[in-house]
């Protein structure tokens, strides 16, 4: 992976401690819709009304950064929330020798895990990824 990017480093300095209280309140939920959202985040709806965005908050400049998956969400609306894990992904260089970073997201419920890949085109200077979990209103 490259350096990693001034988004990234401010988020390791400041700590994830609301990220995790806010994933953690949502486990066990049942999920009533789960969406990707058109800003890239991954959008949890609960049978309790709470809702949840996970996505990457490691954005400093000149990248772009986006979220895909090839599951099939709709499936899991109905199981419980269980846990979530980030796993590093693959590094390569585009067609312009810029480098492309994954980080695979894995999101285990009651019907089993589906896998987000999170993006980062960048230049060189703005790698690594910042996942994190908010409450939405």
């Amino acid at each position: 992976m490259s350096q990693l990017g001034m988004g990234v480093m401010l988020g390791m300095l400041a700590g994830n401690q609301r990220s995790v209280d806010t994933f953690t309140e949502a486990m066990n939920k049942t999920i009533t819709s789960l969406l990707l959202t058109e800003n890239d985040a991954l959008r949890f709806e609960f049978d309790d009304g709470s809702k949840i965005e996970l996505f990457d908050d490691g954005q400093s400049c000149c990248e772009n950064r986006y979220m895909r998956t090839d599951d099939d969400l709709d499936y899991y609306v109905g199981s419980k929330l269980l846990s979530a894990e980030t796993k590093e992904g693959p590094s390569e260089d585009d067609q312009w020798g810029e480098p492309h970073d994954v980080e695979f997201l894995e999101v285990e419920t009651s019907k089993g895990v589906f896998t987000m890949a999170s993006h980062n085109e960048h230049n060189g200077h703005y790698g690594g990824f910042s996942i994190r979990a908010r409450a939405i209103a």
